[in-house]
Parts: structure tokens; C-alpha cells; sequence
């Protein structure tokens, strides 16, 4: 069986509150949770405004479906998100 972890560090110019960053981290935690069928959570930056660090995970027995589907979430992300993705890693166990 293979754990695969996500994290996407992300800058979100367009927030000027947090009450804005939660409604929108919101958003994007629906509809990965929806399309993909991971687990997500917001790991760092809980307190500023425009930066958060979010962690998604997910699992099978095969690594190339956990490779495949992390890839697919980061071209999602990189279209679909109103920000800038500062970095990522994807870690399997």
C-alpha cells in the first residue's frame, strides 16, 4: 500500500482578510475533496492573510495512480486558483 502526501504552498494576493482566505481555501478544499477524493487540511499559515501552506493525502496499492492523480491536483491548481503556487512536494510511504 502506498500513503502519498501533497503539499502546496500558496500565495493568495487577492485576500485582505482572513475571513476571505477561509472562504476561499473553502472553496478549493470542496472541490479536491469532491473530484479527487483526498483528504485535506491547511497545515501552516493559519494567521496571515495572502499564504497558506495546505496538505492533501491520499492512498492505493499502486504508486502510479498516487503519482497520477497528484499530478493531475497540480495542473488543477496551477489553473484554478486564484493565486500563485510558491511550491509543492509529494512525498509517498
Amino acid at each position: 500500500m502506498v500513503i502519498g502526501f501533497l503539499f502546496l504552498d500558496i500565495y493568495l494576493p487577492c485576500c485582505h482578510s482572513l475571513k476571505e482566505k477561509r472562504k476561499r481555501l473553502q472553496s478549493i478544499r470542496d472541490r479536491f475533496k469532491n473530484k479527487h477524493n483526498v483528504a485535506f487540511a491547511e497545515l501552516e499559515y493559519q494567521n496571515k492573510w495572502q499564504r497558506t501552506r495546505i496538505g492533501m493525502v491520499t492512498l492505493n496499492t499502486e504508486k502510479k495512480v498516487v503519482e497520477s492523480l497528484f499530478h493531475k491536483i497540480l495542473q488543477e491548481s496551477e489553473d484554478t486558483i486564484d493565486g500563485e503556487i510558491i511550491d509543492y512536494q509529494i512525498r509517498y510511504f
